[in-house]
């Protein structure tokens, strides 16, 4: 496996986690949990600016 490939699974990942977190914040009732459940999918946000951002550097040194 290449760095490239391992981000692109990263992405991917990361893309599923955020909107699995996003379907647990919808369907919870429990406020705490709501509440939760929204910060892990803003954190999944952020993870995926800086693969995102490094998947790009990565695609550059290949040129």
């Amino acid at each position: 496996m290449t760095v490239k490939q391992d981000l692109q699974k990263a992405i991917a990942a990361a893309k599923a986690a955020q909107g699995t977190y996003a379907q647990f914040a919808e369907a919870t009732t429990d406020p705490a949990m709501k509440q939760a459940f929204q910060s892990m999918e803003k954190d999944m946000v952020k993870h995926l600016m800086q693969l995102n951002h490094r998947l790009g550097i990565v695609q550059e040194s290949l040129q």
